[in-house]
């Protein structure tokens, strides 16, 4: 079924990178399975490519253009039909975006260039139109609900029966945690809760007179509103400070932060990290610069492509990078340093792998080194800053006598949208900021410097009261010590405080559950997993985020195998296929090589989630055992270890498709719910053991060499197709099913 029919039962994104090569395999397959049963399963095209299209409409010919399918699936989740699997999307930084539309462009599309400093109004308009792009624009549309995030029974028991390599902490290892003192987000931070509903505007009184930087913010009655800004002095002077340290320690510097989901906020302090770490560079050659188009916020990278002919700057940064510390590498071999790319080190994945690692961290020289992990923001540094001290202390995990971590996390109508709200800013003159409310009344003030980032986000009743209850819930269904994880001392947590427990009370169960702020959340967690035993983190947005990633890297070896609901408020349920990202490197190593070592577990885990909610939905019993079936096809590729292998001439993503399709349909194959279904695939099951030799040949053909995808944003369907899909045995199976 088309994107353009009637709404399909379930709706798998479309998506990028990895995951999407990945469902160019395996969507044929869950397809045909589901058309057994009469189960229809249909796409939108959430990915980062599509969605530019879908924002220029008026420029592209009839058969260039796409319907605004984030839109259409915005509305969706809001229905208690809705059925939808979403897999991991780009939330695209600037160079992502820049790099998105020149491939565009270069395919014929008649799109705008990324106007960085806007003057027309066309310019203003394409700006706003890409700026509603970047960043984590699909989660707050698509988050109707909050998040319940959790290992799979059968994945938390293959990983502690296999247990992964862990990096030894050493006592005296150099690594460590550094955050600004004040003057941060953290510090500055105010709060308050609204008592009746509220339209409110954000202005800049300055010498100049007043500059409204946003009106017309709406806010229904119980909203926690928050206001907070990080100094731009002070930043700097922490980072020059840092680099200083670190040099003298001897160790790797690197900034962990996330340039993504942070869309305005971390983009800037990135920027202010390359210009501390060539000061000297900039004073002398900042004009200079400017002309040749540099822009700190976009990396390194960027930085030196613009000024690579101009040699005087190039030995000045020469010069400067002799002397500064060695700097943690993404990519050592290729010279692609931490300050590179924004993008490219998002600190949710970066400070997992650096602590599975045993705090190491790779250097310029190709070998591990200790790191300065640099987070200027003190609101989560913490939680890394624990994490570190207790492996200094403690050694290393142990995933085969782990507990497990679940999550849940406040999410729903954008809550504590930090930096991909539209109410960030870099001040433009010294002043004061107020967030005025319709009635006159000033929410917030707050005084600030030019180049200071001021930023507000909010958490709604309704979505802070479901979270509650869905914590509740998950604690009764498991009996797992539960830890809500605020800080009295934070302005915002203090008045989710005021909310959490009045609930808690009302409910009879204010004994069953726990408050800590993050840093004491972090070591009592970690004690207790340690232990073997389990517990619940309920937190706010970005812990949900960034917890989601640590425990999982740490327990399971990555954060892609999670099982991740999200019970819509409406009734509707949105299956997140893991929380590990869109995989740049496996695409870049499919491309080299054809081996793409994605592995789709997470996407096994949530379709049979969502066969399941649908029997329940639509009282479909042939779901249910579809779902049944998928779980058994997954025990089945954990038990005989049909998950994809990391390197050329091991089996990838595709012979597990190929496993999965198989422990499917013999699955379904003996189950007597459903004679029908069973009859039905009796020959499939059969057919596919039967050409196992053939498929397994056919899928490894071509392996090693480069694979032509037609694109890398944009990549053309046929060309993925054939990489995605080369046993003409294996297709012919799926086919037999249509």
């Amino acid at each position: 079924m088309t994107a353009e029919s009637s709404t399909p039962d379930i709706i798998y994104t479309k998506v990028d990178e990895a995951p999407e090569l990945a469902s160019a395999s395996l969507l044929p397959v869950i397809q045909a399975f589901a058309g057994t049963a009469g189960i229809s399963v249909g796409t939108r095209d959430i990915s980062l490519a599509g969605r530019i299209i879908a924002a220029f409409p008026e420029r592209l010919s009839a058969a260039q253009r796409q319907s605004d399918d984030l839109a259409i699936l915005g509305d969706l989740v809001k229905q208690p039909e809705a059925n939808v699997i979403k897999l991991p999307n780009i939330s695209a930084s600037v160079p992502q975006l820049v790099a998105a539309i020149k491939e565009l462009q270069s395919q014929g599309y008649d799109l705008p260039d990324y106007p960085e400093d806007p003057a027309s109004e066309a310019e203003k308009d394409a700006r706003a139109r890409y700026d509603a792009i970047k960043g984590s624009a699909v989660n707050p549309v698509l988050r109707e609900g909050n998040s319940d995030r959790r290992a799979a029974v059968a994945v938390k028991n293959y990983a502690k029966a296999n247990p992964h390599r862990m990096g030894d902490w050493s006592k005296d290892s150099k690594t460590r945690v550094a955050a600004m003192s004040g003057d941060d987000f953290f510090s500055n931070e105010a709060s308050a809760t609204l008592g009746a509903a509220a339209t409110a505007k954000i202005v800049l009184e300055s010498a100049a007179g007043e500059t409204v930087l946003k009106e017309g913010v709406k806010y229904p009655a119980g909203t926690v509103v928050d206001a907070t800004f990080m100094s731009a002095k002070a930043l700097d002077a922490f980072l020059a400070a840092e680099i200083e340290k670190t040099k003298a320690e001897g160790v790797l510097f690197s900034l962990h932060m996330k340039a993504t989901m942070m869309k305005v906020s971390d983009p800037i302090i990135f920027g202010h990290a390359v210009k501390a770490w060539l000061a000297p560079v900039f004073e002398k050659f900042g004009d200079r610069m400017t002309a040749l188009g540099v822009n700190p916020n976009s990396g390194l990278g960027d930085l030196l492509a613009r000024v690579k002919d101009d040699a005087e700057i190039m030995a000045a940064i020469d010069a400067v990078t002799a002397q500064r510390p060695p700097m943690y590498m993404v990519n050592s071999d290729k010279g692609i340093t931490n300050l590179h790319v924004p993008s490219d080190v998002i600190i949710d994945a970066s400070m997992p792998a650096l602590i599975r690692a045993g705090g190491k961290g790779w250097g310029p020289d190709g070998k591990e080194h200790d790191c300065v992990c640099v987070i200027p923001d003190n609101s989560y540094a913490p939680v890394y800053d624990a994490a570190v001290e207790f492996f200094k202390a403690n050694g290393k995990l142990n995933p085969a006598t782990a507990g497990t971590v679940q999550n849940i996390g406040l999410m729903a109508q954008k809550a504590e949208e930090y930096g991909s709200h539209p109410t960030t800013f870099e001040i433009p003159a010294d002043g004061t900021v107020k967030m005025i409310l319709d009635d006159g009344t000033v929410l917030h003030s707050q005084k600030v410097e030019k180049g200071d980032i001021w930023r507000s986000a909010s958490a709604r009743k309704a979505p802070i009261e479901d979270w509650v209850n869905l914590a509740i819930d998950r604690q009764r269904l498991t009996g797992y010590r539960a830890i809500f994880w605020l800080d009295a001392n934070r302005a915002h947590d203090a008045e989710l405080i005021k909310m959490v427990k009045p609930i808690l009370e009302a409910k009879g169960v204010a004994d069953k559950f726990e408050i800590m702020a993050p840093r004491e959340a972090t070591v009592a967690t970690l004690e207790t997993i340690t232990k073997g035993d389990n517990t619940i983190a309920i937190t706010g947005n970005v812990l949900r985020d960034y917890l989601t990633d640590l425990f999982p890297i740490l327990e399971l070896a990555t954060s892609a195998k999670m099982l991740s609901i999200v019970k819509l408020m409406q009734g509707g349920g949105l299956f997140e296929t893991g929380a590990g990202g869109s995989a740049p490197k496996h695409v870049q190593q499919l491309v080299e090589e054809n081996h793409l070592r994605w592995d789709s577990l997470g996407e096994f885990c949530a379709l049979g989630e969502s066969f399941r909610f649908l029997a329940e939905a639509k009282e479909n019993s042939a779901a249910k055992v579809l779902g049944d079936a998928v779980d058994a096809a997954t025990q089945g590729i954990l038990d005989h270890d049909r998950s994809p292998g990391r390197k050329v001439g091991q089996p990838d993503n595709r012979d597990s498709h190929y496993w999965f399709a198989r422990y499917w349909a013999e699955a379904l194959a003996a189950q007597s719910a459903d004679a029908g279904l069973a009859a039905r695939f009796a020959p499939v099951a059969k057919a596919l053991a039967e050409g196992e030799a053939a498929i397994v040949a056919e899928l490894s053909a071509g392996r090693g060499k480069p694979a032509d995808l037609g694109g890398y944003y944009h990549a053309d369907p046929a060309k993925v197709a054939g990489v995605m899909r080369p046993s003409a045995t294996f297709n012919a199976v799926i086919a037999s099913l249509g």
